[in-house]
């Protein structure tokens, strides 16, 4: 895999409506690298946007889609699968630490961490490898807050959330943050706590909103998130932190799903009552220890080490599935998924940036990761999807090269030596209880990445890269339904890793009050993967894919105090269906956002009042499938801020029209009728933020 993203560049350059966006080191491109400077798009959503999009809704999902046009609109629940960047899956770190669980995705990636707790969020979109395994649609680097200069600050921040249509201790949510740190000489602290309660969501017709009772929901549901970080000056050079966060949501488990009707166009609903089983959950756990050394030799040193463990429940189901008439009469058996996963690794690099007289940049490291999983049944103890272990070693090396003032090349090169080993195991009755042979499979992948960015005149650059991103399919939705004895798990084709290489063309021009950003891009797999349904769960397609598609987005100062700007997506997939070697199908919901055309207008009234109003346009959508049409829709919402003596009061509204719709999930995914959810209606937040 390739440090490529390392080069870590610019379409959206700084999401910022309220000043002009200093330069931004992306610490996710391993490299160091400005924003503006890289051959590839990169966004930088600050703390202050990120704020802003809270008040609106407390879904990271939901924060992601609003402000990224290439981001799959949010499903709206606990489970997000089918939410893509460029229509292929991203890597999420939180402090470059992966959230992702590319061998055994469960969609609960995005719900890892209360971004309550981010100070800002830097993507790098389209495939890379630079942090390892997974990123073959982008990288999301979450990046948590740092203590305040002081000896001792606090924050607290409190806010309450309705439906309009309707009030009442059900449909009530609650949120509370309190942080406290402080930063001396030579010691940096912060600890962070935050509690959310989230009650009934309702339609845009005063509905209540079908609740997902088998993949989970954020709605009905209780989290809480816990930050620590403990910084060390060693020298004014030397610097070493430790950070540990908890995050964990469970549903409150308070209501059950009516089917829809998708021929009507009647949405699923929720009825009080109280699902069977043990209610679904998040638990994860994210820690590191990390060191740098910003004079070492004249090189600069980075190091951490790392743990994520991550336990993620779904609900309980009849399915046929679960079925076992060893255990109960066919039809009467429910039971649980449970996914467990527990990543160690380390990240290592070393860089040095005055060689030839200034003029070239070198960075080589290496990076280790142990994965180890498995997916078991909660209620019966059952195997699903046997155990594995993923052990590997990259080492890569990026170099930047000026030849001229006016222009930079960009390459890498990233070794990839990994290993998966898979425990034998026998498979569920639904699957004819086929004893499957383990064993262990090798992967020896050689990445690259090259780019130039050119800078004709001062206020305009032109950008251009390739880059290789290395994935490893869904291994559970592989194994877990094998039904033909004899099969050895040395043997399956399908295990065998995607490699993507993504393309990109594009051109930043910062000119007066204009900020202008335009790319096209490419994105190819010869085997790669498609989501697709299969009675009521989701199994996967090993086939040649294609994704392309446009981005553009202009901002425009209007004064000091008002700012506007639009972003555009256009993105089209095509696979091969039939094996042939061409493109001759349309890739559906599941696999691709539709186009998607996000506007904002941002003011500061005067040194108290500030405003802000977003508009999002998903546009109408064909697909192969009729049935799988999406009539588009557009929703708008709009916050306001105001300062106080003491603190800062804010009111949003999301949703401000009251839209009644069926979310792009539901209505392209053709998914059975319980999931025809539709989104959620005009919803009033008040909030109170202090520091003191």
């Amino acid at each position: 895999m390739l440090a490529l993203a390392a080069l870590a560049p610019s379409m959206a350059h700084a999401q910022s409506d309220e000043a002009p966006m200093q330069a931004v080191v992306v610490s996710a491109s391993r490299s160091n690298i400005e924003a503006d400077k890289a051959p590839q798009t990169v966004v930088i959503i600050r703390k202050e946007e990120i704020e802003r999009q809270m008040a609106i809704s407390t879904n990271s999902s939901d924060l992601l889609s609003s402000v990224l046009p290439s981001y799959t609109p949010s499903r709206g629940k606990m489970n997000g699968s089918g939410e893509t960047l460029r229509g292929r899956a991203p890597l999420i770190l939180v402090d470059g630490v992966p959230q992702s669980n590319p061998m055994r995705p469960t969609g609960r990636e995005a719900h890892t961490i209360d971004y309550a707790m981010v100070d800002r969020i830097e993507v790098i979109q389209g495939a890379n490898a630079v942090n390892g395994l997974g990123a073959t649609g982008g990288t999301i680097n979450i990046i948590t807050r740092r203590p305040e200069k002081g000896s001792f600050k606090q924050h607290v921040d409190v806010q309450a959330t309705t439906p309009t249509s309707s009030l009442g201790s059900d449909v009530m949510s609650y949120k509370t943050t309190y942080r406290v740190s402080g930063r001396g000489d030579k010691l940096e602290y912060l600890f962070s706590a935050g509690v959310e309660d989230q009650g009934l969501y309702l339609d845009g017709k005063g509905r209540a909103i079908g609740t997902d009772n088998t993949q989970g929901d954020l709605m009905d549901s209780r989290s809480y998130d816990m930050l620590a970080k403990l910084g060390y000056w060693i020298d004014d050079k030397q610097r070493v932190q430790l950070s540990v966060n908890r995050y964990r949501i469970k549903s409150e488990a308070s209501y059950l799903v009516v089917a829809g009707d998708r021929k009507t166009g009647l949405p699923s609903v929720s009825v009080e009552g109280k699902p069977p089983g043990t209610a679904p959950w998040n638990d994860v756990w994210t820690s590191s220890l990390a060191y740098s050394h910003a004079d070492l030799a004249g090189m600069e040193l980075s190091a951490m080490v790392f743990n994520q463990e991550f336990e993620g429940l779904f609900g309980a189901d009849n399915s046929a599935t679960f079925q076992d008439v060893l255990i109960a009469p066919v039809g009467t058996l429910y039971d649980q998924s449970r996914s467990l996963a527990s990543k160690y690794g380390s990240k290592v690099s070393l860089g040095k940036s005055d060689l030839l007289g200034g003029r070239m940049k070198l960075t080589g490291g290496f990076d280790t990761l142990f994965d180890k999983g498995k997916q078991d049944l909660y209620g019966t103890g059952r195997t699903y999807v046997p155990e594995s272990d993923y052990r590997n070693l990259s080492l890569f090396v990026q170099g930047e090269y000026k030849p001229l003032d006016q222009l930079t090349l960009h390459a890498g090169v990233r070794k990839e030596n990994a290993d998966l080993r898979i425990d034998s195991y026998r498979t569920l009755a639904q699957y004819k209880r086929v004893a499957v042979e383990g064993g262990k499979l090798k992967f020896n992948e050689t990445l690259f990445n090259a780019g130039l960015v050119y800078k004709p005149v001062q206020e305009v650059s032109v950008f251009t890269s390739y880059s290789e991103g290395f994935g490893m399919p869904d291994i559970g939705r592989v194994l877990r339904s094998i039904n033909t004895p004899g099969q050895n798990v040395a043997d399956m084709q399908d295990l065998q890793p995607i490699l993507t290489r993504s393309v990109e063309l594009g051109t930043r021009i910062r000119k007066g009050d204009w900020d202008i950003d335009a790319s096209i891009f490419r994105s190819d797999s010869d085997f790669g993967t498609r989501v697709i349904p299969v009675n009521g769960a989701f199994m996967m397609a090993r086939e040649k894919t294609r994704i392309e598609g446009v981005e553009a987005s202009a901002g425009y100062r209007i004064s000091a105090a008002h700012r506007a700007k639009l972003a555009y997506a256009y993105t089209r997939g095509r696979y091969d269906s039939d094996e042939n070697g061409s493109l001759d199908a349309r890739l559906d919901g599941l696999n691709v956002a539709p186009n998607r055309l996000i506007a904002t207008w941002s003011a500061h009234w005067n040194g108290k009042l500030k405003s802000f109003v977003q508009a999002q346009h998903a546009f109408h959508q064909n697909f192969d499938d009729p049935a799988k049409e999406f009539s588009g829709y557009t929703l708008v919402d709009a916050t306001l801020n105001y300062q106080l003596p003491k603190g800062e009061v804010r009111l949003a509204l999301a949703n401000l029209l009251d839209r009644d719709y069926i979310t792009y999930y539901s209505q392209s995914a053709l998914v059975e009728p319980k999931r025809y959810f539709a989104g959620r209606g005009r919803v009033l937040t008040l909030g109170y933020a202090l520091n003191f």
